[in-house]
């Protein structure tokens, strides 16, 4: 039953070219859609509030831009790579930190971050420093040199993107779904029974470390690919901070609730930007009712208007002619 949300998530890929002009904004919402179910896996299903996404984010966009600018690599083994370095990041930040619970794990993971960040910041033969990478091209998809799939134009490089995603979303979900993903909720609820159990924890969290820094690794690179740059802004907190307030509104433990946060956060960002400068300001108020009102978030939300929907139905009274006098009376008799 739960692999109906991959039909789900198809429906979205096919919708956004429908319902949008541009192709960088479409593909924007589905990058930015798996970074948000890497994190919903930390958040929503192991109980971990992370602020080290950035970290995987910013060095996948940086291993992307390196081998494409300086070594020429293929796209998809630049793009393994991208995925490798985010899950070996993810591997070290996250070896440290779970050993540490509450305010402290996140305070560690916000430590590694700035860290990181100042790193990147050190070394701008590698990273650009303050520019960033610059012209990162979006070579096409080749085979022993003869290109099969170009990735040029804006609608071109979604498609591409688009399977991506569709494929990453079907990995996400099996491992939610499976024994592993059971046992990160049971570690979520109770992490001291889960224990007492016999279940090692901290390899299972540092296993979903791995996983979502890796995915958004991904994530990263083809970010990078689609603007073109590698910025610093890419590996700041702020990434971080942006990647939470899309799973918390789209709400946790649901890995189709991220797509909706990331379309629903990239869509009004782009909409609110166009009316007002301050923009950032009105986000700031939703956020505001979203966790006063909304601590589902829009998939909550949805759930419980549907049961709502079915709930009236289910109380109102079949509709048919009812029986006239004499036949009442008949049935009565008999």
């Amino acid at each position: 039953m739960a692999y109906r949300f991959w039909w789900l998530a198809l429906a979205v890929t096919l919708l956004l070219p429908l319902m949008l002009r541009s192709g960088t904004l479409a593909t924007e919402v589905l990058i930015y859609a798996m970074a948000v179910m890497a994190c919903n896996l930390l958040l929503g299903y192991t109980g971990l509030l992370s602020f080290g996404q950035g970290i995987f984010f910013g060095l996948g966009s940086y291993t992307l831009g390196l081998t494409l600018t300086r070594v020429a690599l293929p796209v998809p083994l630049s793009l393994a790579l991208a995925v490798a370095i985010g899950a070996l990041a993810a591997a070290l930040v996250g070896w440290f930190s779970i050993r540490q619970r509450g305010t402290y794990f996140v305070m560690l993971t916000l430590a590694f971050s700035q860290m990181f960040y100042f790193l990147a910041y050190s070394v701008p033969s590698l990273t650009g420093g303050d520019n960033g990478l610059l012209d990162i091209p979006r070579p096409p998809l080749s085979v022993a040199g003869r290109p099969l799939v170009e990735l040029a134009s804006p609608w071109q490089f979604y498609g591409f993107v688009a399977v991506l995603f569709l494929i990453v979303f079907f990995l996400v979900l099996r491992v939610t779904e499976s024994v592993f993903g059971r046992t990160l909720l049971a570690i979520r609820d109770n992490e001291e029974r889960a224990l007492a159990v016999g279940y090692n924890v901290k390899a299972f969290k540092l296993l979903a470390f791995v996983i979502s820094g890796a995915v958004t690794g991904l994530a990263g690179g083809l970010h990078a690919m689609l603007t073109g740059i590698a910025p610093l802004a890419n590996i700041d907190y702020h990434i971080s901070e942006m990647i939470l307030i899309m799973t918390v509104i789209g709400g946790t433990a649901n890995v189709f609730a991220s797509v909706l946060g990331a379309a629903f956060y990239v869509l009004l960002s782009d909409w609110l930007s166009t009316l007002w400068p301050r923009w950032l300001m009105l986000l700031g108020f939703l956020l505001i009712a979203v966790s006063l009102f909304m601590q589902r978030g829009l998939w909550g939300l949805g759930t419980t208007l549907w049961a709502r929907v079915l709930g009236l139905r289910a109380t109102q009274p079949a509709i048919g002619p009812k029986p006239d006098g004499a036949a009442q009376a008949h049935e009565e008799r008999a």
